[in-house]
């Protein structure tokens, strides 16, 4: 398991606490909060600070202000949802730095909890300026990094406010760390891979690291017609990068090398049109036709898939099949996900997912509340699984 720093480590009785949470939520036409997932992940955190009597300070990021204090960008709309999900009413201060910052915190009573304003409406904070930094920084006794989500970034309040401070994972941070940790640093094996989506372009790091980690990886959506192209298959009209055959081959032969058996589609469902309800056919690798496009796995590629399932321990996945917004083509990804949340729901898998589409197209499948873990940090969830160090981990690690 990672070492990092805890929650339960901190001595936060009194003090100040800067807790770095995620509430770059998704916004209706008129405003609101659509979805409240994020605020959500923050509560148990939150509580444990009230509880242990500090006084709680919110920074996050919302949109892309580009540096400038946007107020259609405020995150003042936040407070109102976030007080009725935590029982408590939630303070508001109109910077996230300076005088209105530190009034606002002055006026705090232990258990208090504050939302500062956007981090992004100054230019130090995507910079990750370390005088920036040190201002967010000189506001609190000490911080809390709790949204994995802004990991991967080296901005001043999800990485540099720990030169200042010293730092621990709050508790979403904490379970989004630990399952990490068991898929991929001490997973049970066998472990399986399934990795999907549009292009192999956007994951060749992420494909290069997981043949070296893996028993087993399976590639669909998209990016597998680039694998079959590069084998010699005819993949007709579908969307595939010719280009990138020769690094699809070489990834393919590091597999090998590692001991890693790469699944590709075995049969696919095809159409000449990308709509729902569009009509399909199902054929094998060398019967799809020159203005046919590839949208999702066949029945044969499910079982196979469904097989390396039974004999994996610990499954990853990251992406669709095939084109799941659409049906029929989100048959192979749907069966798939229902099998793969069958034998977590039977102890007998360990299954952490991950990524954007990922997400949906659990969701979509009815799998999602089986899965062992489900992370929506997008981004941060995809450069773990490169392998790269995430600046908002580092910082976390006991010395």
């Amino acid at each position: 398991m990672v070492d990092f720093r805890r929650l339960k480590d901190a001595d936060v009785s009194g003090k100040t606490a800067l807790v770095r949470v995620d509430f770059n939520v998704p916004v209706t036409e008129t405003g609101a909060v659509a979805e409240d997932t994020r605020l959500r992940a923050a509560l148990p955190t939150i509580k444990a600070l009230q509880e242990a009597g500090a006084k709680t300070v919110l920074l996050s990021h919302f949109g892309r202000p580009k540096g400038k204090a946007d107020p259609s960008l405020s995150l003042e709309f936040v407070t109102e949802p976030l007080s009725k999900l935590l029982g408590n009413p939630v303070a508001f201060a109109k910077d996230c730095a300076g005088a209105s910052a530190k009034s606002a915190i002055a006026a705090l009573n232990s258990g208090d909890v504050l939302l500062l304003e956007n981090t992004r409406f100054h230019a130090g904070e995507t910079s990750g300026d370390p005088d920036f930094s040190a201002e967010l920084a000189s506001l609190g006794d000490l911080f809390i990094h709790d949204a994995f989500s802004a990991a991967h970034r080296a901005h001043a309040s999800a990485h540099g406010i720990a030169a200042h401070l010293p730092a621990f994972a709050g508790l979403a941070m904490e379970r989004e760390l630990d399952h990490l940790s068991q898929a991929l640093e001490k997973p049970k094996a066998p472990v399986l891979g399934v990795v999907g989506g549009a292009k192999v372009s956007t994951k060749i790091d992420l494909l290069k690291n997981l043949v070296t980690k893996l028993d087993m990886l399976a590639i669909g959506g998209g990016m597998a017609n680039t694998f079959l192209a590069a084998q010699g298959h005819n993949v007709g009209a579908s969307l595939c990068e010719h280009d990138l055959a020769d690094t699809a081959r070489q990834i393919m032969d590091n597999a090998k090398k590692a001991n890693c058996k790469i699944l590709l589609p075995v049969d696919v469902v095809t159409s000449v049109e990308f709509k729902a309800h569009a009509q399909s056919r199902t054929c094998g690798l060398d019967d799809v036709g020159a203005d046919e496009m590839i949208l999702d796995a066949g029945p044969d590629t499910v079982n196979t898939l469904a097989d390396a399932i039974d004999h994996a321990k610990t499954l990853i996945w990251n992406g669709p099949l095939g084109a799941f917004e659409l049906e029929p083509f989100d048959t192979g990804t749907v069966e798939a996900a229902k099998y793969a949340a069958l034998r977590v729901k039977c102890g007998q898998l360990i299954a952490v997912a991950g990524g954007g589409d990922t997400v949906a197209a659990l969701k979509h499948a009815g799998a999602a509340d089986n899965f062992t873990f489900i992370s929506t940090a997008g981004g941060a969830f995809l450069e773990w699984m490169e392998g790269k160090e995430l600046p908002g981990v580092q910082i976390l690690k006991a010395s």
